[in-house]
């Protein structure tokens, strides 16, 4: 869930960056369907799609100490449309809370008061080693936001790092979209930079905490195996995060690494999509207009919309669909076959590529249509219907858990880096959904793909800051001058020009 400056971050909650954040419950009362013809002559259907529904985380392999790798294994549970969750004890006595895991936001933040759409909230005044900080702090996604109190506490990772840690934790009192019907978590773990922790930067993120209390290196990994099922399913498919480092056992074949160009997100540099193996042909930065990041809580694949536009006329191009609903494509309908049969072979498969740290060189990472072209449950006895896991975006290029599904993705803070592995949970059918290829040239490919003139958050709360700091001098200076004594006042004569217009400005970026 990536959260945006002055802008919008999953649901299929979001069906917007909007990103698409996790999922509603699906209920459709829809119209007679249209059918489509697809060039091998079976039949398909669209149906409308639920308001919000179509748019929708030096190693050793056996450490010792505080840390076990394989201990990790399998700790998340969730799906693509309402996130990956890990269980979580807060306090004194401790506290039982699932939190969704965000690689697009920097708090840590739990439910704090009784809501309609969670279970569980943790109740500080049972704990004994909970401190208030008395800060509020207000955080704002893409979709929802929510309001609350700064504190700290103890938390224990059951699957996780052994031992009890000291941790920022944000209770949340009030909220707006943010918590959403059916989720089956109860607060947000916010694994980005500390440039985008709320209400500055001063506030130590959850993953830098363990990374100075536990003397873990500063390296964290992600898989997710939701490949072909439904995006809000019963939430129990698997998935893993592992503090700390890399566990050999969840990736399979050679890592591959880009860079990542500033730290606040996670953000990296896209230098082409292929649809088909047909490249889109723009220019580099076109991809990377405004930031391309990798977000485990949005739940599309986002795009720019020019890119979006692109990849969208390809697909129709390339695929054995000959006619299909504009609807389908923004998100408004579903598409819904017999489910006697299975659309993914109508659909091209979609290449991603990076620049490799190596920057002469980039790699791809390709998703077959079993990731992008979703299950959604509940539409009838004898359609299966899907959505599309793409969608556009005014803000960003966010490769969310549609991609992420398909690999083991390696957050390596310690060097600046992202790394991506072909995931063995990625299969469907026994068949690998997912694959990496490289090293290419990028002799034809522009030096920088990463627009250098974008104003980031972190330099936007730098200036404000700034600003505030000269107009509080400039209103001192004037305090001073009003209470010195007429004496010392200088007097001024008809040729003196007096232009009183000074005033205090409050400007804070959000």
């Amino acid at each position: 869930m990536g959260q945006l400056p002055a802008a919008p971050c999953l649901l299929l909650l979001l069906a917007g960056l909007g990103r698409a954040r996790f999922s509603f419950p699906l209920h459709l009362s829809p119209p007679a369907p249209e059918l489509l013809r697809p060039g091998n002559g079976s039949g398909t259907s669209l149906q409308q799609a639920a308001p919000g529904e179509a748019d929708g985380l030096a190693l050793a392999s056996e450490p010792g100490g505080a840390v076990s790798f394989l201990a990790m294994v399998e700790n998340l549970r969730g799906d693509s449309g309402r996130g990956y969750y890990l269980e979580m004890l807060i306090g004194t006595p401790p506290q039982k809370l699932n939190i969704l895991v965000d690689t697009g936001s920097s708090n840590f933040a739990v439910a704090g008061a009784p809501n309609p759409d969670v279970t569980s909230y943790f109740k500080t005044e049972e704990s004994s080693t909970y401190e208030s900080q008395g800060i509020d702090v207000t955080v704002r996604y893409t979709q929802g936001s929510w309001t609350g109190m700064l504190g700290t506490d103890v938390i224990t990772v059951p699957k996780g790092i052994n031992g009890s840690y000291t941790i920022n934790i944000a209770t949340i009192l009030e909220s707006e979209d943010f918590f959403l019907p059916g989720i089956k978590w109860h607060g947000i773990l916010g694994l980005a930079y500390g440039a985008l922790a709320k209400p500055s930067s001063s506030v130590e993120t959850f993953f830098d905490s363990l990374v100075s209390q536990a003397k873990i290196p500063n390296v964290f990994s992600l898989q997710m195996c939701g490949a072909g099922m439904p995006v809000s399913g019963s939430g129990t498919n698997g998935g893993s995060l592992v503090l700390g480092g890399i566990e050999p056992s969840l990736y399979k074949g050679d890592i591959w690494y880009t860079p990542i160009k500033e730290e606040w997100y996670y953000q990296v540099e896209i230098l082409k999509l292929e649809v088909g193996g047909q490249n889109l042909n723009l220019d580099c930065r076109e991809y990377n207009t405004d930031k391309a990041i990798v977000d485990s809580g949005t739940t599309l694949l986002r795009l720019p919309q020019k890119v979006f536009n692109a990849v969208v006329e390809t697909i129709v191009r390339t695929s054995l669909i000959q006619t299909f609903s504009s609807g389908f494509w923004t998100g408004s309908q579903l598409a819904c076959w017999d489910k006697t049969e299975t659309p993914w072979s109508l659909f091209p498969k979609l290449s991603i590529y990076l620049r490799d740290v190596n920057s002469s060189r980039s790699f791809r990472i390709t998703i077959q249509p079993q990731l992008y072209i979703q299950p959604i449950l509940g539409i009838g006895q004898n359609l299966e219907c899907y959505r599309f896991g793409i969608s556009s975006s005014t803000s960003a290029l966010v490769i969310g858990a549609t991609v992420m599904e398909g690999f083991y993705v390696i957050f390596d803070k310690a060097q600046k880096r992202v790394g991506f592995a072909v995931s063995p949970c990625a299969e469907v059918g026994g068949s690998p959904v997912s694959e990496i290829e490289g090293p290419f040239t990028t002799a034809d490919i522009a030096s920088n793909c990463v627009s250098t003139t974008s104003f980031h958050e972190p330099m936007l709360w730098i200036v404000s800051y700034a600003l505030m700091s000269l107009c509080g001098i400039i209103l001192l200076v004037l305090i001073i001058l009003l209470l010195l004594p007429p004496r010392c006042q200088h007097r001024y004569t008809d040729n003196d020009v007096v232009n009183d217009e000074s005033s205090l400005v409050r400007h804070r970026w959000k």
